[in-house]
């Protein structure tokens, strides 16, 4: 069979706008994507914490303290949307200090487009990561979260001073919690509704989450610590799993959202 010169070109053309059509359809097939921009506030009850230059009190027993390193991890983020559905962030592990305000923003990328309602993390490391050996970024271990000698992370580091009173002589307080087997598994999961708005993801615009971390709620929790009997939680271990009971249960809170 012979095609005419111009009827070969109109077929060839016609090809050309065929496939031209598969790739806006396959570009169409891609889902829509978008960024959030997660701000962590640390604050001591009403005052914003400052490391080493302000005093506070313990709510559970007057006490005076000051605080000087305050370090946590925050990992395995994960969304939810009104229909009940959840998008989980891969690879979602960040160290926060206080000391490095740029560790206080938390960057997610490749978030599916859609309205979300709510946000749940994890304060510390899963067991995974605990032992799949050396690593990188945040869980790098010269970023001393790390305890060598019992080969895991720690999830949450604060320390501090506690003044002099007449009733004790003032001393350093350590509280290093970690841990992930039982009895004294400290990974806890933290779960936050949004109160007022959903969070809306789009591929034109990234939304802030303002988070806020109450210090306060280490100690005026639901097991309340008096610093002067309660010196430290160096190692996994009751201590450790009294701790991170008391930061889970209130320590975190939605300040607001901007739309961006």
């Amino acid at each position: 069979m012979k095609f005419s010169l111009p009827t070969f070109w109109v077929a060839a053309v016609a090809i050309l706008f065929s496939l031209a059509g598969c790739d806006d359809k396959e570009k169409d097939a891609q889902p829509a994507v978008g960024t959030l921009d997660i701000e962590m506030e640390h604050v001591v009850g009403s005052q914003a914490l400052a490391l080493s230059t302000t005093t506070y009190t313990n709510p559970v027993s007057n006490e005076q303290f000051t605080i000087s390193r305050f370090n946590y991890y925050v990992s395995n983020v994960k969304l939810q949307k009104a229909d009940g559905t959840e998008y989980a962030q891969p690879e979602s592990y960040y160290l926060v200090q206080q000391s490095d305000a740029e560790s206080k923003h938390l960057h997610l990328k490749d978030i599916p487009t859609g309205d979300y309602t709510g946000i749940s993390f994890v304060v510390g490391v899963d067991s995974a990561r605990n032992t799949a050996g050396a690593q990188t970024g945040a869980l790098d271990v010269n970023n001393n979260m790390f305890w060598s000698w019992n080969t895991g992370y720690i999830f949450f580091k604060m320390e501090g001073n506690l003044l002099a009173s007449s009733s004790y002589p003032a001393k350093a307080f350590l509280m290093h919690v970690g841990g992930f087997t039982k009895p004294y598994n400290a990974v806890r999961t933290v779960k936050l509704t949004f109160p007022s708005s959903n969070l809306l993801v789009r591929a034109d615009h990234s939304p802030e989450l303002h988070l806020k971390a109450d210090v306060l709620k280490v100690l005026n929790g639901p097991q309340p610590i008096q610093l002067s009997t309660f010196m430290g939680a160096h190692m996994p271990g009751s201590n450790a799993v009294q701790v991170a009971n008391n930061y889970a249960a209130g320590m975190f809170s939605v300040e607001h959202i901007h739309a961006n």
